[in-house]
């Protein structure tokens, strides 16, 4: 293993979530024994994080898929956000057992939500564990994150993949569990922060595979692959590498055009008026903190001509592929509501106060 700082190729999952639950034991509780991570967060928010009129969550929010995307999931579990994460191998589902144990174990007077990223494994193993929940008379429910628009087309059965708008969904809907919501409500909720947010990613070199230390895919010097997916999957055609204004404003472009703006809980609606967004710049693992900051100076000019306001942005490495050379742009349209949800509090080992 050349390239990565670990015993062995076996060993790097484990130890890796032993040594989070030891740096963040002030925060989440490790259950190996079932597979997840629940967080120590009370049940009923205090006055200081929540607003004084905050109530217990009346549903669990649970989510989960293969570990290599760090800090997704597992570090934004605790107050305002998940409840419990259930962590694959690499780029690889939880099993349905894990998903299981983590939603009886979190589950509320209302049941439990599952947030899921929209790939066939994940969609099995959830839907698996959802069965086994009803069969106790536990309710759930289920959000299904499908944001990619490199794979937006007909011609892929199982629709868009999901990626760096995991996280804003996650983070809203912790907000809204918050105020005491019910199951039916953060799952249309849910339905329709997916529905109106997009993503795109590019990528200038693979991720390196744990198990031989070599690049999952070769790319000749400057050029890049138009698409990528967060599992290492390669875009449908490369293309020269340009400057990154010109390389942003073409994926600013194209986000916008397939974005929704903001209509009723759980529909897509266009609506009249000037467009406003939030936006993830989403480092893939490889790229560096004084490139993501460029990446989001770019994306600001790029928005600003198209006559976009920008209300909220977040700029880091937080939905990776393991050190894949990339980023990602993630679009979410907003409105006033999603924007108090997206600003309430919340405290993970990941999350930036």
């Amino acid at each position: 293993m050349p390239r990565y700082f670990a015993d062995s190729p076996e060993s790097l999952v484990p130890d890796a979530l032993k040594g989070f639950a030891a740096a963040h034991a002030d925060l989440v509780e490790h259950h190996p024994e079932h597979g997840y991570f629940r967080t120590r967060r009370t049940a009923t928010p205090t006055p200081t994080t929540a607003g004084p009129a905050a109530r217990a969550r009346r549903v669990g929010l649970v989510s989960g898929g293969g570990t290599g995307h760090e800090p997704l999931h597992a570090g934004f579990l605790g107050a305002g956000l998940l409840d419990a994460v259930c962590p694959g191998q690499i780029f690889a589902s939880p099993h349905n057992r894990q998903i299981y144990e983590a939603s009886r174990a979190v589950a509320g007077p209302d049941g439990v939500l599952h947030i899921v990223k929209n790939y066939t494994g994940d969609r099995i193993n959830f839907g698996i564990a959802a069965e086994r929940l009803a069969h106790e008379h536990i309710p759930c429910a289920r959000v299904l994150v499908d944001d990619d628009l490199a794979t937006d087309s007909t011609e892929i059965a199982v629709g868009r993949r999901g990626t760096g708008a995991t996280l804003l969904v996650e983070k809203i809907l912790g907000a809204a569990a918050d105020e005491g919501r019910g199951l039916e409500a953060l799952a249309a909720l849910g339905a329709g922060l997916a529905a109106r947010t997009r993503s795109l990613a590019v990528a200038t070199a693979a991720h390196t595979a744990p198990a031989s230390g070599a690049p999952a895919f070769e790319l000749p010097r400057d050029v890049m692959e138009f698409g990528v997916g967060i599992h290492g999957e390669r875009a449908g055609s490369t293309a020269p590498h340009p400057p990154l204004t010109e390389l942003v404003a073409t994926m600013t472009g194209r986000l916008l055009a397939a974005l929704p703006h903001p209509g009723p809980p759980g529909t897509s609606r266009r609506a009249p008026g000037r467009r406003r967004v939030l936006a993830l710049v989403n480092g893939l693992g490889g790229v560096t903190s004084l490139e993501l900051y460029g990446v989001r100076h770019a994306l600001g000019g790029a928005l600003k001509r198209h006559g976009v306001t920008l209300d909220r942005s977040l700029t880091g490495t937080f939905v990776s592929a393991l050190d894949m050379r990339g980023f990602s742009l993630t679009l979410l349209a907003t409105d006033d509501e999603t924007l108090r949800l997206w600003d309430a509090p919340a405290r993970t080992p990941s999350w930036p106060l």
